[in-house]
């Protein structure tokens, strides 16, 4: 069987991982898996690029005006107003109009080839005609509203990379170099299953000792995409032979299973046992709040990725590691956090060092400016921090507190 990933990146710890170690193996040691097909452009939205694509001509192709006005050769100008003589007219569409002499303008539309011997356009709005005449007044500038021809793109440059996730402003970069199809990733086919025999769905009476399953409805919230077909295969309950039987079959159909509950240590470990009998497994613990039990392995034709069962710990897991592991195996650039230093509106007195950590947090804007805020309770089990945070606080390893400023 060809594996999807390097040995070294499934190896287990001994001790606890570290934040960048983690993310370091999974960036390093995952590999593509999608596949690629050719689709029209129109239908690319949101899926990943498998080519370079390479302007074939200049962007735009000819130099043209910017403005409804009048082209002229600003070398015509004089250094108080001029008088020019409008010899043609030219709309967007028509090809170019005849040279331009010296002393000449010419009527022109936006988007219209600018003619030969013509370098500057003076805009409808600030020019004065009398009869065929023009005036132009003083202060205009050589190339005033024009589009030189390459201004955009250049022939042989590259418009989008391979690896991108396409975004409305790639498709439209993509379109004006003429291209109508474009080779993509097919998108992922991804198992989304959750376990335990007191997982239930909502709409489900609930008994005593029962809870709703909140991670199915986080994670498909979290990985509904384009470059990702996801599929609800359920609750598994905690049976042995009925979890190894469904993990063996989903893995000959799918090329990610992703789990949440069933990887901490202690834990009925069904999942555990028959990833063991089934393929590869291998179970880290990571130096991080929440989230410390992850797992990743390998089944059949699947990659295997286990999140803890704590929903917040679930959430922030799969932000962290499952969505950029998803995007390389379907092709896609490891996507980087985008980081902000800002001053706390709040107090930690103490935190344990040697540990990553993350705080459900937002901004709020004071007369000093933005500071961030956190949720006053940080147990992974609060859903209520999710739904009042927009974004993550990071606190490193070696940090020891927090004070307000």
């Amino acid at each position: 069987m060809t594996h999807k990933l390097d040995e070294s990146c499934c190896r287990q710890s001994a001790g606890l991982m570290t934040f960048d170690q983690i993310q370091g193996l999974l960036r390093s040691q995952l590999v593509c898996v999608a596949k690629t097909e050719t689709r029209r452009l129109e239908k690319c939205l949101g899926l990943v690029l498998a080519q370079d694509i390479i302007a074939p001509r200049n962007i735009p192709a000819f130099t043209n005006s910017a403005v409804d006005g009048y082209a002229f050769a600003h070398g015509s100008l004089k250094n108080g107003a001029t008088k020019l003589k409008i010899t043609q007219e030219i709309f967007a569409g028509d090809s170019p109009g005849q040279r331009l002499a010296k002393g000449e303008a010419a009527r022109i539309f936006t988007g219209a080839v600018m003619p030969e011997g013509a370098d500057s356009t003076l805009m409808q709005e600030d020019a004065t005609v009398e009869g065929d005449t023009l005036i132009v007044p003083p202060g205009v500038k050589a190339g005033a509203n024009t589009r030189k021809a390459g201004e955009d793109v250049r022939a042989g440059d590259c418009i989008a990379s391979k690896g991108t996730r396409l975004r409305a402003s790639e498709l439209g970069a993509i379109a004006s170099s003429g291209a109508a199809e474009i080779l993509v990733r097919k998108p992922l086919k991804v198992a989304l299953l959750s376990t335990g025999d007191e997982v239930i769905r909502p709409g489900n009476p609930v008994k005593p000792g029962q809870i709703y399953d909140s991670n199915f409805h986080l994670l498909t919230g979290l990985l509904t995409r384009p470059d990702i077909i996801l599929e609800d295969m359920g609750v598994l309950a905690d049976d042995r032979d009925a979890v190894r039987d469904s993990l063996a079959a989903i893995s000959q159909t799918h090329d990610v299973i992703l789990t949440s509950g069933g990887v901490s240590v202690g834990e009925a470990d069904f999942i555990v046992s028959a990833m063991q009998e089934l393929g590869i497994l291998h179970s880290w613990k990571v130096a991080q709040k929440p989230g410390r039990p992850i797992a990743i392995g390998e089944i059949g034709k699947a990659v295997f990725f286990g999140l803890p069962g704590n929903p917040v710990a679930a959430f922030i897991t799969c932000l962290l590691f499952a969505e950029p592991m998803l995007a390389i195996l379907s092709g896609a650039n490891w996507p980087l956090p985008q980081r902000y230093p800002l001053p706390a509106g709040f107090d930690i007195g103490a935190k344990k060092t040697g540990r990553r950590e993350f705080l459900r947090g937002w901004l709020e804007n004071t007369a000093d400016g933005p500071v961030v805020m956190k949720y006053p309770r940080d147990g992974s089990g609060l859903i209520s921090g999710l739904t009042r945070a927009t974004g993550l606080i990071e606190l490193t390893e070696e940090r020891r507190e927090v004070k307000r400023g």
